[in-house]
């Protein structure tokens, strides 16, 4: 760099020269800015390249997929994890960082792992959902995943993407801004990654293969995990607590993140308000609430303030689930963390005091879907010069979804254990619950090689129409498919979403990869095409990644179609994903070199 800028000046004051006798010093400063000699020109594009370069840079992960031996609510069990880390270890970059992560297989199972949330613009061969965008890789085999953060900052996550394998595989993404851009809030003065899990005390490959055997749902969680800690609420679990330690007055910024397969969370820290400045790592007007809502694959990031003084007191921070099926049919238990100050004079190191006080958080109700529609209705994007709310103001394509479950007739000449002894249970989107083919859809479509792999006539609205939040239909089967939805680069689109009243109402938290979408609206009963847009924000959406339906209702999101690939959606719940609740559109190539798939790297799993 400093050998550019010493021949840059020796050009520009040459240029210089050149002008400063007959064109005054306006026509000098042009001489140097836009009108310098081409070698000058070039120098000066490479000096702001090198720059930029300067500024992001690569790093390199290498994740080892293998076995370890954990022990939790007095049982121990081999798990899968990432470098024997449960959870894995956290994944660090700046915004405009390139990624490379190495995975080796070393486990017998096959495996891809997510980045959940990463853009993965054009380098769709990184995102990872087995049979979608790769092959799994195989037992002993490796993979690079190599991606560059684009446009983000905050926090995200990583997870196992195949079966059930992501209850143990799964971590923190933690992205910071470029180099010299402050937080648009007041800086913390530490940042705690906080991540909520799920655990079985029996091997969930095993769970989720005897349910799909079975037709009927999987057995339900024995715990939930705080950074991987049960806590002291469960049995023998109290030496496997997260405990966090404060200083009086501090802020501090909790990076949440809901890596539970199954479970929407409630979250709260006694005596003690979050300010939620982040949602699924893109800033939010900030708003303070005592209890907060997160659903699976959702992060949020919220500032805590310890108090001014030492309180002599400990505080539990609980999470326990929100869920609007029968209790029963759902892990109804709370993980407990715990918040304590750091006692002026003592060490920083200072062992927990047990005869403190120890305050616990209210919680809502499981069942309290109105405290989730007043949270979620004060999530709100800055929309500020720095950072605006893009949201697509006209719309290309509309689309209607229904979203929920529904039944399969059972194999012949058996019973199932599903809603009847004649069905088993299933999910689907527009009534088409997605079959996974046996090689990767990227790929099929990359090499045109789609005939007897996919469709591309995913239905754009339900083929059936019915009162879906009224008496659900007679038939509740749904069809089986491998279709497509083709969207034709950069097209704008509007998606609607609708629960329906098929085996219950439930709340279905939608993930799109690939992109970030705006959340313009939502509302309960029947999405009315008529009256309900006039109502939608157009002004400052929450721009997210994973999105509720809600139990009854409805919601309403816009994107951008600009990123060619296929980029899988699917509720996030792995029941219902497992269940055929899920799809994917193809976005095309646009005609511009930089609107194109680029080709898939040498080292691409093979099926």
């Amino acid at each position: 760099i400093h050998s550019i800028l010493h021949h840059l000046v020796l050009c520009s004051s040459r240029a210089a020269s050149r002008y400063r006798s007959s064109k005054g010093p306006q026509a000098m400063a042009m001489a140097i800015s836009s009108g310098l000699p081409a070698p000058c020109s070039l120098l000066m594009a490479t000096l702001m390249l090198l720059i930029v370069q300067a500024q992001s840079i690569t790093r390199h992960y290498n994740f080892n997929v293998q076995m370890a031996n954990v022990t939790r609510l007095c049982g121990t069990k081999g798990i899968v994890t990432v470098n024997g880390e449960y959870p894995g270890p956290a994944l660090l970059a700046r915004e405009g960082d390139r990624v490379v992560v190495r995975v080796t297989n070393r486990v017998a199972h096959n495996v891809t792992l997510h980045w959940h949330g990463i853009r993965q613009l054009r380098s769709g061969w990184a995102d990872g959902p087995a049979y979608v965008t790769q092959c799994p890789i195989q037992t002993g085999q490796s993979y690079v995943y190599d991606f560059t953060v684009t446009g983000q900052r905050g926090t995200l996550w990583w997870h196992a993407h195949i079966s059930w394998l992501r209850a143990t595989v799964y971590g923190a993404i933690v992205i910071l801004p470029k180099h010299g851009v402050p937080y648009p809030f007041p800086p913390p003065h530490e940042e705690v990654p906080v991540v909520l899990g799920e655990w079985w005390r029996a091997d969930t490959e095993a769970v989720v293969r005897q349910a799909l055997r079975t037709g009927g749902a999987p057995n339900i969680s024995d715990a939930f995990t705080i950074n991987g800690l049960p806590g002291p609420l469960y049995n023998c679990s109290a030496k496997d607590t997260f405990k966090l330690k404060v200083e009086p007055g501090k802020t501090y910024m909790l990076r949440l993140v809901n890596a539970a397969l199954n479970d929407e969370l409630f979250f709260s820290v006694a005596n003690h308000t979050l300010t939620v400045v982040e949602v699924d790592a893109v800033y939010v007007k900030p708003f303070t609430v005592k209890t907060l809502i997160i659903s699976p694959g959702q992060t949020t990031n919220v500032l805590l303030t310890a108090k001014p003084f030492y309180p002599k007191a400990n505080f539990y921070m609980l999470a326990a689930p929100y869920s609007t099926i029968r209790p029963g049919t759902f892990d109804n238990t709370t993980v407990a963390g715990i918040l304590e100050y750091q006692k002026p004079g003592s060490p920083s190191m200072s062992s927990f005091d047990k005869d403190l006080p120890l305050f616990k958080p209210v919680l809502p109700r499981f069942n309290d879907t109105g405290f989730v529609t007043n949270f979620t209705s004060k999530l709100r994007s800055l929309a500020t010069p720095q950072y605006p709310a893009a949201v697509p103001r006209s719309v290309d394509k509309r689309f209607f979804f229904t979203v929920g479950l529904g039944t399969l007739p059972c194999p012949a000449n058996t019973t199932c254990q599903g809603p009847t002894n004649k069905t088993q249970f299933a999910a689907a989107m527009n009534n088409v619950s997605l079959v996974l083919p046996s090689t990767a859809l990227l790929q099929s479509h990359f090499t045109g090689v789609s005939r007897g792999v996919y469709g591309s006539n995913f239905p754009v609205t339900p083929l059936l129409k019915f009162n879906y939040t009224g008496a659900p239909p007679n038939n509740t089967n749904v069809a089986k498919g491998t279709k497509l939805l083709v969207l034709p680069f950069n097209a704008s689109v509007e998606l609607v979403m609708q629960d329906t009243s098929i085996l219950g109402f439930e709340s279905h938290p939608l993930h799109l990869h690939g992109f970030n979408f705006f959340v313009v609206g939502q509302g309960f009963g029947n999405y009315d095409a008529v009256n309900d847009p006039a109502k939608f924000n157009l002004v400052d959406p929450v721009e997210r990644n994973t999105v509720g339906v809600p139990a009854g209702g409805w919601v309403a999101i816009r994107f951008l179609a600009d990123n060619p690939g296929v980029w899988f959606m699917h509720c996030h719940l792995e029941v219902h994903t497992t269940w055929g609740l899920r799809m994917a559109w193809l976005v095309l190539d646009g005609s511009l070199p930089n609107q194109k798939l680029l080709p898939p790297p040498a080292d691409l799993p093979k099926c």
